[in-house]
């Protein structure tokens, strides 16, 4: 159940959990959460006969996009194993992620959004620039078959 408050959280107090129960440590720092937008399809139908000319709406199925991570790279090859997983047809590389939104002061969990049958989708690794000295970023991009949050 979320914690509701007057004032809005901020959007920097998050824990990820890629399905190993690790939330903290180098394997398990994350700088940015891109959370999937969800929907539901709508399919349309009408009769011929009908006097009217909409169409009706009837929910079809729910849909994400993916659920996009990104960090410092570290030297770490935990997420490029995921998606190896995947990409040599291992189907057991399905894990269920977690993203915890928690207090400022890191004592409780406000929300908690669980995504189920999740895979690792793509990997990327910045471009290096030697005349752009800046922190390598490492971006995983997750396909996720369901979401909930509580």
């Amino acid at each position: 159940m979320p914690i509701i408050r007057d004032t809005p959280y901020l959007g920097m107090n998050f824990l990820v959990d890629l399905g190993n129960g690790v939330t903290e440590g180098p394997g398990a720092a994350v700088m940015q959460v891109l959370l999937p937008e969800a929907r539901v399809d709508m399919l349309e139908y009408r009769e011929g006969g009908e006097k009217v000319t909409n169409a009706r709406k009837a929910p079809a199925q729910s849909r994400y996009t993916p659920l996009i991570l990104r960090r410092g790279y570290a030297g770490s090859l935990d997420w490029y194993q995921w998606w190896n997983q995947l990409r040599n047809g291992d189907m057991k590389a399905q894990r269920t992620v977690t993203v915890q939104l928690v207090t400022e002061d890191r004592s409780a969990v406000v929300t908690t959004w669980r995504f189920t049958n999740a895979r690792a989708a793509a990997w990327h690794v910045a471009n290096f620039d030697a005349l752009h000295p800046q922190t390598l970023i490492e971006t995983l991009e997750i396909s996720v078959e369901r979401l909930t949050v509580e």
